[in-house]
């Protein structure tokens, strides 16, 4: 299981909730009764214009929220995220609507880093109507060290043979490091609640495996800014293929897209809604650790593309899972007749 990062739909400022990547293959799968522990070195790189940039200025206070701005320009906002999550989970052994019930809470920790320099220029709507023409250059660098979020999880799964499905709810406890006139944060200011479902395909005869997961985020208003951001939809698949029982090798990627606009009095640039695409590889490894145990080790890699309204660019997860190994089957006697 991979999961989070910092960076849903017209996002404030084009930071959300959902980090793209959170699911990946064997999504669906089910999972051994018992406690298991992920935990996952996720690093980011990204970037972005005139929009995000400007959106920043708004929420960090740079220009006075009482005015509105008609134009900006040659302005840039870039950030490396260096993150740790560490994910416990309990698998039930008791079924529950005839699949499999599972209980997560994800803890983060780590550093974000943000910078945001060029000029911003155009005319500005004072209150009683008229346009004052602007220029501002600006030169912001930011570093936050601290702890996320907190994100409680709950998933159903259901096996069928080689088809899995699964469902699962999600949401965010606002208690990571923010403050919303800092440039950079670890945590995002508000709660939301986030719901969906997937599907994989796995043969273990044959090693294939694809898996999609589809979900909807809905955001609760930040009081800090008062600004609400919309409904996210995203999708996070992979496919992979299994050399052996325990070297696995394949795809990974996934679809973000903003489906309706952000509100609230804290709302000073407009619809803002953002998407985001990104694929890449992935190896992943099995491996026992001994006394009922496995380990399993994931390394995938994502290069984002048609970008709008958010900061992309790229970034890799780390997995190192600890869970119980599946029963060895007991030995089957042979009866002897004469």
């Amino acid at each position: 299981m991979v999961l989070f990062s910092q960076c849903a739909l017209a996002d404030e400022s084009g930071v959300s909730f959902w980090v793209p990547g959170f699911f990946g293959s064997l999504a669906a799968t089910p999972q051994q009764p018992g406690w298991s522990l992920a935990n996952i070195y996720y690093h980011t790189s990204v970037e972005a214009g005139g929009n995000v940039a400007l959106a920043r200025e708004f929420q960090i206070g740079q220009i006075p929220a009482n005015l509105t701005a008609t134009a900006r320009l040659s302005a840039s906002v870039n950030a490396t995220g260096d993150l740790g999550f560490v994910i416990p989970t309990y698998v039930f052994a008791t079924p529950v609507l005839g699949g499999q019930a599972s209980a997560s809470l994800i803890g983060a920790y780590g550093v974000v880093n943000t910078s945001l320099a060029g000029q911003l220029t155009g005319s500005l709507t004072g209150p009683g109507g008229g346009s004052i023409p602007f220029m501002r250059s600006d030169s912001i660098n930011d570093t936050t060290w601290g702890f996320g979020d907190l994100i409680p999880q709950f998933a159903l799964r259901w096996n069928a043979g080689v088809n899995n499905y699964m469902t699962y709810i999600t949401g965010d406890i606002p208690a990571g490091a923010y403050e919303s006139t800092r440039l950079s944060n670890i945590g995002i200011g508000h709660g939301a609640i986030d719901a969906g479902g997937g599907y994989t395909y796995f043969n273990p005869a044959t090693g294939h495996e694809f898996s999609g997961v589809l979900g909807f985020t809905y955001n609760f208003i930040n009081p800090a800014t008062q600004y609400q951001s919309g409904v996210d939809l995203h999708f996070d698949w992979g496919a992979s293929q299994f050399l052996t029982k325990q070297v696995q090798v394949g795809l990974v990627g996934y679809a973000y897209k903003d489906i309706g606009c952000d509100s609230g009095s804290g709302d000073h640039v407009g619809c803002f809604q953002s998407q985001v695409f990104g694929i890449g590889p992935q190896f992943g490894y099995i491996f026992p650790l001994g006394q009922g145990l496995q380990g399993y080790i994931n390394l995938k890699a994502y290069a984002e593309f048609g970008g709008l309204d958010r900061p992309t660019g790229w970034n890799t997860w780390l997995t190192f899972a600890i869970s119980p190994a599946a029963a060895t089957p007991p030995a089957t006697s042979r009866m002897v007749t004469k």
